[in-house]
């Protein structure tokens, strides 16, 4: 195993490496005095294990463990200081260890075997295939054979953290974003520690998924990137910004990026955050669903022309212009009292649900139809 070593006391530091250096299994490729440079050896670095004291100048030594953890969510830590005050803190930091001076080689040993037996027990990474996630149901993950992946998330938060970034996916989202908005309530420098916690545990829970999923700390804060996925919202907008004519060669593509749409964006989910999202590709949904209507309006494929809006029906009750393409569709087709039904059906949901008449213009169009059709009942 790949180590580094970090104390601020030189003898302390020499007497580390010397202990360890008779140990099997250890390849110690650094020591350092000055944490920052440690940090930084790291970072750029194949390391597999980490001994670090906590009372270290420029930054706490748990500080710095949280800010390794955010890049290196595999990285083994273990604490060696001479209090025992931070014990319970560096394990919430899931650490390997926690060391108190002065250190037996002994005790080394049993450290340095259970970071031996952690990396060996380590979950495989799945790098083969290409994933699918839907966001238009509640964030659902599936392989290449259409086997469900599940993705156990320590709390609530950390989930939601994970949605959010998802949403932002290739941006950069700053802490003070995130703080604000998941921890709002908290102390600044609690609200900080808690982020850093869900940061890490984050990044254990995608481990297996390295392949498909990078979070990289940049700047001031996040950016997490999506490969060899298939995103059913990424999906649905690139047919919606190609702008392709609609005829006999395209209309299947259409009606194939309508049919992405299967639920709401994140449906489930009561994330304020989400909620202009969801607005914004349901109104994308329903121009490029009226679009299909009336594409199969014009050439009388009055079944499809139906099963579509219905389907807008059931899913929005309110819409107005779907319940209007039902009656045109009804209309021409000759189906006199379903246009009427149709129409009182309207009247009365929107009476009830929102206090109001329907639109003038589906009262003009009715009106205008009955006039054309004097003849005969409606019911």
């Amino acid at each position: 195993m790949k180590t580094i070593l970090i104390d601020d006391e030189l003898f302390a530091l020499q007497y580390l490496e010397y202990q360890l250096s008779d140990i099997e299994g250890l390849q110690i490729i650094g020591k350092f005095k000055d944490p920052i440079a440690g940090k930084e050896a790291i970072e750029t670095n194949d390391v597999d294990l980490v001994f670090l004291d906590i009372h270290i100048p420029r930054i706490n030594g748990l500080e710095l463990a949280e800010l390794l953890l955010e890049n290196k969510p595999d990285l083994q830590i273990v604490f060696i200081t001479a209090h025992h005050d931070y014990a319970i803190r560096a394990f919430e930091l899931n650490a390997l260890d926690y060391i108190l001076k002065p250190v037996t080689q002994k005790r080394l040993l049993n450290t340095v075997q259970r970071a031996l037996n952690r990396k060996t027990d380590s979950p495989p990474t799945k790098e083969t295939g290409i994933l699918h996630m839907n966001l238009f149901q509640q964030g659902s993950i599936f392989d290449e054979e259409g086997e469900p992946l599940t993705l156990r998330w320590r709390t609530a938060k950390v989930q939601q953290l994970f949605f959010y970034l998802v949403q932002h996916r290739g941006q950069i989202v700053h802490k003070t974003e995130l703080v604000e908005l998941l921890w709002w309530d908290l102390e600044l420098d609690k609200a900080f520690q808690q982020l850093y916690s869900a940061v890490y545990n984050m990044r254990k829970t995608l481990a297996p998924y390295t392949r498909y999923f990078k979070i990289e700390r940049v700047s001031e804060g996040y950016i997490l990137t999506l490969k060899h996925i298939k995103l059913d919202v990424d999906q649905f907008e690139r047919l919606i910004q190609s702008d392709l004519p609609l005829n006999e060669e395209t209309i299947r593509d259409y009606e194939e990026a309508a049919d992405l749409v299967n639920d709401d964006y994140l449906q489930g989910y009561d994330y304020i955050w989400t909620e202009n999202e969801r607005q914004r590709l349901q109104v994308q949904w329903l121009q490029l669903s009226y679009k299909i209507i009336a594409w199969h309006y014009s050439q009388q494929e009055w079944e499809k022309a139906t099963a579509r809006s219905l389907d807008v029906c059931s899913r929005y009750p309110l819409e107005e212009e779907a319940s209007l393409w039902l009656m045109k569709i009804f209309a021409a087709k000759g189906k006199r009292a379903s246009v009427h039904q149709q129409y009182v059906r309207l009247k009365e949901l929107m009476q009830s649900e929102l206090l109001e008449q329907p639109s003038l213009f589906i009262t003009e169009w009715y009106e205008q139809w009955k006039q054309d059709n004097k003849e005969g009942t409606y019911i």
